[in-house]
């Protein structure tokens, strides 16, 4: 893309302007800020005339990768000469940039043609931003209501014998959506025991669907430790057996699918349900003789459902209609049209009309959200579509991800973007944090196809099919294009030596790869930014040499070493390595600063275990750090910790400690906490409630999550004057017996959940009082507590108090989404997916 190849190099024009360890001559420094002048110029361009700057769009991509290329090199040999003390083919710029910037020249005086006409020239531009008033929060069931109690129905009433229910249906026309409005339905928790839900996909795997089951029942808390010989399918039917249980299986493909499958599901004739979604009739019917078939909306239901998703004023309301009835009852359809109908003009409106055709076939209308994007958007877009189908992506690391290729610089303008694309509706998300941001998103299957297409037409991303790629034939089919390889599937030791041929990477994630330690060729990757990889018996100081890395993630080889206790420490050299905006080292420690000259400026996130020591020279190290992780496995270190020292974290908003082995935590180690903390979670650290005093005085506090043990005591006791900025609180697993608390101690509370405090009977009455709180969430296994919250949310509407909900969960749905697992390798920017 374009936009993006522009901002790439912007970046690295910057880079190499003001780090004093590039030696470039006074020419070649005039000529890089020249060209730098003209790289924001021609950006500008693309931003504000995107229809007029779309004919040039090739020939910048085309130049602005030459140019980047060019001085990337430059600045490897500069590197690599000064690591291994040789003078060997001295290399200049001047001479490689003349010719780029003749064509670049040229390219910007044609742009300076369009960009000098009057400003309303903007009006023929056909790039529609996104409307602050689109209500895209929350599900919108709007033609659902009938189908909804239809299953409903099929799943609590009928036959007591094991029922399968298929929903069938063309791409978006909301079987999803209908399955989870009927999954969390109110009636269905309560009625069944426990549920899972799995996605299958075009390219499941039977091992996964269980795995997938599995791993939901344990984080539901329900696990059974079965033979080591057992398989995972027999697993999971010991675990549902004599159970009232629910699973979905979301989009099916295959017949194979429920074949592999169903024998799984033990047939107890306790009333036990199955829903199947799919886009196949067959598939469906092979399943169940009783098919739910999903309707098209008629039209007043498409136009309820396009109001719901965009304001449209009165006097366009006319036009707003036929919008609607072009998008042929689609649901899917109808969103992303109002994604684009974000100018309340009847001009703009009309030629969305127009473009919508009236067939409303939802390729086309996919395509026309795509061409709508503006430039900064569409290269954040299009590479989430070399993620696998269905993959829940992770906002923390999609926008590492982004920022290593240079689509965006900082990471809220990468927030923006992706927050943008939501409201485009182009971008579904899957969680959100409590307070409210966006914690995982993916794309629609369809969306994704089309996306994964535009990106291979436009050099974006590409897909190749072999066991073991040929990294010598991808440097010469894709060369200085390819900047990027995640992979996820076991790569051999050759394959991954074979790395160096890549002089340009600047993403490598090989987390999964069949070796390590990581050969000697990584660290001469000189631009990577962006490096994950499985923990070796050391972390070697050749890492040191990665002096453009803003991220370094280091995960366990072997899950259970997490809880052993081997120590590796990073190395000394990490102090030297001035760019590190992220560090997550699983087991890691940071070493012992001493000696080192200067501190990590731009580390933001330091996520790490085993022996961290917070001495005040750590603090001075990490200054502006904003989110800390901190793990600590075996009591015998617990008076070294120097906890207090976090008070020195200025600038510290989120803070996550966790203390594995369960030892009760002298007074003298407790942690000490800055004003500037936002989120705050504990984990397993048995404080006593009285603790909670010196928390509540934060005054800026907005999140605290008390997890698995974090106080210990019967009775906690609030004060007036305390968590006077607290919006969520969740206490999960305690032993708290009583709570004695007022309204008025909790002035901003939204959102309340009580879970494992099994002698937890009741909670004070006040608790409904707090005139922001929204949810109550608490453990349907709880009965006496679930009485209690629901007299509190009766009380209140007696009071005509509406806003307060109550949610009673079972176990199985507290935290039955786990992120996906990658199952392909991926090579991007070109993003080139192995499958």
């Amino acid at each position: 893309m374009a936009y993006a190849a522009l901002s790439s190099l912007a970046q690295t024009t910057h880079r190499i302007l003001n780090h004093h360890q590039y030696l470039i001559s006074h020419d070649e420094k005039h000529q890089i800020t020249l060209l730098r002048e003209k790289v924001i110029f021609l950006r500008e361009a693309l931003h504000k005339f995107p229809m007029q700057a779309s004919s040039l769009e090739a020939r910048i991509r085309g130049s602005a990768n030459q140019a980047e290329d060019m001085i990337e090199h430059f600045m490897y040999n500069q590197i690599w000469n000064h690591y291994y003390s040789t003078t060997n083919n001295p290399h200049h710029l001047h001479h490689d940039l003349e010719k780029a910037m003749e064509e670049i020249n040229s390219i910007s005086r044609e742009a300076a043609d369009f960009t000098t006409e009057d400003s309303a020239a903007l009006g023929d531009s056909t790039t529609v931003r996104a409307s602050s008033s689109m209500q895209l929060a929350g599900g919108v069931t709007v033609g659902l209501d009938e189908d909804l109690l239809k299953i409903a129905d099929s799943l609590t009433g009928g036959s007591s014998s094991c029922q399968i229910i298929p929903i069938v249906g063309m791409a978006g026309i909301g079987k999803t959506t209908l399955a989870q409005k009927v999954y969390h339905h109110p009636l269905i928790t309560e009625t069944f025991m426990i549920r899972g839900w799995v996605t299958v996909s075009q390219d499941y795997k039977p091992q996964n669907i269980f795995s997938d089951l599995l791993a939901c029942f344990k984080e539901g808390g329900i696990e059974r430790h079965g033979q080591s010989n057992e398989s995972m399918d027999e697993k999971v039917h010991k675990i549902l057996k004599g159970r009232k249980f629910l699973i979905v299986l979301d989009d099916m493909w295959s017949r194979n699918a429920w074949d592999d499958a169903r024998n799984a599901f033990p047939e107890d004739c306790n009333g036990s349900r199955i829903v199947i979604t799919t886009r196949l009739a067959d598939v469906a019917s092979y399943s169940s003789s009783h098919l739910h078939q999903m309707r098209f909306m008629d039209q007043d239901q498409s136009w309820d459902l396009l109001k719901k998703k965009v304001y449209c004023p009165p006097d366009l309301e006319e036009i707003g209609m036929e919008i609607a009835r072009r998008c042929g009852g689609l649901p899917l359809a109808i969103v992303l049209v109002a994604g684009m109908l974000s100018e309340t003009n009847e001009f703009s409106w009309k030629q969305v009309a127009e473009k919508v055709g009236s067939a409303g076939e939802l390729e086309k209308i996919i395509s026309l959200s795509y061409t709508n994007l503006p430039h900064h958007l569409r290269s954040c877009f299009l590479y989430m579509g070399a993620f696998p189908e269905d993959y829940e992506i992770r906002t923390s690391k999609l926008i590492k991800l982004w920022i290593a290729e240079g689509f965006v610089e900082v990471e809220e303008e990468a927030i923006e973007c992706l927050e943008d694309l939501v409201k485009r509706s182009l971008v579904l998300v899957k969680k959100r944090k409590p307070d409210g941001k966006i914690k995982s998103s993916g794309l629609h299957d369809m969306v994704r196809e089309i996306c994964r297409r535009r990106g291979e037409e436009e050099n974006i991303q590409h897909r190749v099919s072999m066991a073991q790629p040929d990294l010598i034939l991808l440097a010469r089919t894709y060369g200085s294009t390819l900047r990027s390889i995640v992979c996820s599937r076991l790569i051999s030791a050759s394959w991954l030596g074979a790395l160096g041929v890549f002089k340009l990477l600047r993403v490598l994630d090989v987390v999964d790869v069949n070796q390590y330690p990581l050969p000697a060729q990584v660290f001469d990757l000189f631009h990577l930014r962006y490096l994950a990889f499985a923990c070796p018996n050391e972390i070697p100081a050749a890492i040191f040499r990665l002096q453009n890395l803003r991220t370094l993630i280091i995960c366990p080889r072997n899950r259970f070493r997490r809880y052993s206790d081997d120590v590796i420490y990073l190395p000394l050299e990490i102090w030297r390595m001035p760019l590190l905006t992220h560090i997550v080292s699983f087991y890691s420690p940071l070493p012992d600063p001493e000696g080192v000259a200067s501190p990590l400026n731009r580390l933001l996130e330091l996520s790490v275990g085993r022996r961290f020591i917070c001495t005040k020279e750590i603090t001075e190290m990490i200054p502006n750090v904003r989110k800390l992780g901190i793990t600590y496995f075996g009591g015998k270190f617990r008076e070294n910790y120097q906890l207090h020292n976090l008070v020195f974290l200025h600038h510290l908003e989120k803070l996550k400690l966790v203390m594995e082995d369960g030892y009760v935590i002298p007074r003298n180690v407790w942690p000490v906490f800055p004003e500037s903390l936002r989120k705050l979670t504990l984990n397993g650290w048995r404080f006593p409630w009285k603790y909670m005093e010196t928390i509540g005085s934060l005054p800026n506090l907005q999140v605290l999550k008390l997890r698995n043990g974090a106080c210990k005591g019967r009775t906690w006791e609030t004060k007036e004057d305390q968590f006077p900025s607290l919006e969520f609180l969740e206490i999960d697993k305690c032993n708290l017996k009583k709570w004695v608390t007022e309204g008025s101690h909790f002035p901003r509370l939204k959102r309340l959940v009580l879970f494992d405090c099994s002698r937890l009977s009741n909670i004070p009455n006040d608790i409904g009082d707090i005139p922001t709180l929204e949810l109550i969430n608490v453990d349907y296994a709880n009965k006496s507590l679930v009485e209690c919250v629901k007299r509190i949310q009766d009380e209140q509407r007696d009071y005509e108090n509406y806003v307060l909900q109550v949610h009673c969960m079972h176990r199985p749905n507290w935290k039955m989404a786990r992120e996906a697992v990658m199952t392909a390798a991926t090579i991007s920017v070109g993003v080139c997916t192995i499958v």
